[in-house]
């Protein structure tokens, strides 16, 4: 029994950096409120439960194995938690609107100037607001049902005719999504990709774009308002 308690401590000493590299990439896209040090903590009781389930002999690598139970315990943490506060849904929902109707009235893309001024805004307010949402998604859950309604837990519980991941998985709406993203701004197209696809953090998506992370921050937001104001038809 002691043997097995040193292989599990050593199995949780040896994969700690993984929960706490999980743990950061999460709280780019969350709210201040949120603490990492809270994350971490879910995350290594993901991880112990990881070592604890896994079973290499269906072939599967541990690492791939651990990432799912790590992110899965964090992810279920934020949602008993209702991580995502509602002005910060409607700070989102202002921004996305005043460039829908930008885009709409001058048929491209705005500039952050033409937003803040769209909002009337001064440019700071409107970079700052944009911190504020930096836990911005590509659809929310309440996208597809009434939030004064219904509480966080239930927008998790709707049926398939209202599902998100339907919404994902359907064939048109990845297309326009593909469309979407090629008609961001080049520096935000390039932040995006950096992000999603390269695997990069804030801090060094700022080296090499040349801005600081905070900055990098309201960027991902502005893009993803651009895409959510692009992909309205879907929400719809």
């Amino acid at each position: 029994m002691a043997g097995k308690q040193t292989s599990l401590d050593e199995q949780v000493n040896k994969y700690a950096p993984l929960v706490k590299r999980i743990a950061y990439h999460m709280m780019a896209r969350l709210p201040a409120s949120v603490e990492a040090d809270d994350l971490i903590q879910v995350g290594l009781i993901g991880l112990m439960d990881a070592v604890s389930r896994f079973d290499g002999t269906q072939g599967a690598q541990f690492e791939s194995y651990a990432t799912q139970r790590i992110r899965g315990s964090m992810l279920d943490e934020l949602r008993e938690a209702d991580w995502l506060p509602r002005h910060v849904r409607q700070k989102s929902r202002q921004i996305e609107a005043a460039i829908h109707r930008l885009e709409q009235r001058n048929g491209k893309p705005p500039s952050e100037q033409e937003i803040s001024a769209e909002m009337g805004l001064a440019i700071d307010q409107y970079q700052s607001m944009l911190g504020d949402v930096k836990c911005s998604q590509l659809l929310y859950y309440e996208d597809f049902s009434d939030e004064d309604s219904a509480s966080f837990l239930e927008r998790y519980l709707v049926d398939g005719s209202n599902d998100p991941l339907a919404v994902l998985e359907d064939g048109g709406f990845r297309d326009s999504l593909v469309a979407a993203i090629h008609h961001l701004p080049e520096r935000e197209r390039s932040m995006m990709g950096m992000y999603y696809e390269q695997d990069m953090n804030l801090k060094e998506i700022g080296v090499v774009l040349g801005v600081s992370e905070s900055r990098v921050c309201q960027l991902h937001s502005q893009a993803v308002a651009r895409l959510r104001a692009q992909l309205k038809i879907w929400k719809d």
